[in-house]
């Protein structure tokens, strides 16, 4: 098959011709039909957190049912299905008592180095990034990484369901509990970052301030449901949000760009009990660091990282295909452009300048 191949860190994605292993086991061999770039594919190909090298990365996608292993249960060859990289074993406590985005085994299903390879050029193994290598003809998932969605969602909007609705409207959702009535900020506007937006209009916030620095976000941040927006080359972040509250500050900040200045930022715009939710994917070298500030003990705020907006992906994933099929949640605005499997390396210059929600690949 063809997949964009990265050989070393920053060596961009090539498109080269692989081999592919049958199904074993709990793996689905799915034919990809749509492969949306979240940008933390971008930031692990460029930055060292440990990924093997040659991989094939993409973990956003969604195809068809090809195959099935000998243990598969729960696909059909046929089914429409989309492919998260929240792994979970569903038999360790934290599954099994609801949490199976905690899973303490998640690679239980996963192939050992002693296994042959999933994936392979001329005999040399190469990773399959998060299990998935989505920037692929096909891909070869563990059962326990897929949902069934209906057939009426189109697979180019599907696919962002994997990644990018679950991580931003999930951390609104589940990890943030919004309510009816709460304030928000939300620090960034990317694909994950109008998902947060719209994930917090759906649980009923009054106030959702969208932050960017790329004022040509502002018009699909209010179409997904921002009431105020905020550039910071206007002034002061902080003092903007604030006098947007009455001096208040936000019940809930969202950091989605994965940078120690707007974590400070949206630390320093809480109101008193407030929290900060950190998404972004931040650089495997940061540190975060802050002066002691008895103003924090007694506003009572707090700082929590958030994974996969704390998803149950078999229930959230497909509430989210249900809830765009009946107009309540909007994915078809978050797929700016589609594009072939070899303009990957252009999309992520587009999608670094702010041009972009996501580009998708898209395969015939």
């Amino acid at each position: 098959m063809k997949a964009a191949v990265t050989t070393e860190l920053g060596a961009g994605f090539r498109v080269e011709d692989i081999d592919i292993d049958d199904p074993r086991e709990r793996e689905v061999l799915v034919r990809v039909k749509a492969s949306g770039l979240c940008h933390s594919d971008l930031t692990v190909s460029v930055n060292d957190y440990g990924v093997p090298m040659p991989a094939v990365f993409g973990h956003e996608i969604a195809g068809v049912v090809e195959a099935i292993g000998p243990d598969v249960t729960e696909f059909v060859v046929g089914d429409h299905v989309v492919a998260s990289l929240v792994h979970s074993c569903f038999e360790c406590d934290r599954c099994r008592a609801g949490k199976p985005w905690q899973c303490t085994d998640p690679n239980k299903w996963a192939r050992t180095p002693d296994d042959p390879a999933k994936l392979s050029r001329g005999g040399e193994r190469i990773e399959d990034f998060q299990g998935i290598g989505g920037f692929a003809e096909y891909s070869l998932v563990s059962e326990n990484q897929l949902v069934k969605i209906p057939e009426e969602v189109p697979f180019d909007a599907a696919s962002v369901l994997g990644c990018g609705v679950v991580t931003g409207a999930g951390a609104a959702i589940n990890s943030a509990d919004v309510s009816v009535g709460d304030t928000v900020a939300v620090f960034g506007c990317g694909g994950v970052g109008l998902n947060v937006i719209q994930g917090a209009r759906l649980a009923g916030a009054k106030t959702i301030i969208a932050i960017d620095l790329a004022v040509e976000k502002f018009e699909l941040a209010r179409k997904f449901g921002a009431t105020h927006v905020v550039n910071p080359a206007d002034g002061d972040t902080v003092e903007q949000i604030r006098a947007l509250t009455g001096g208040v500050g936000v019940d809930k900040a969202f950091e989605v760009i994965g940078l120690n200045l707007t974590v400070r930022q949206a630390l320093e715009s809480l109101a008193m009990g407030g929290q900060v939710y950190v998404v972004g994917l931040q650089r495997p070298d940061s540190t975060f660091e802050f002066e002691f500030d008895p103003d924090l003990m007694v506003g009572q705020n707090t700082i929590q990282g958030v994974h996969m907006g704390t998803s149950s992906i078999k229930d959230d994933i497909a509430m989210f295909a249900q809830f765009y099929l009946q107009g309540r949640f909007n994915l078809d605005d978050l797929v700016s452009k589609h594009i072939g499997l070899e303009e990957i390396d252009e999309a992520y210059v587009e999608l670094k300048t702010g041009k972009t929600a996501r580009s998708v690949v898209v395969f015939d």
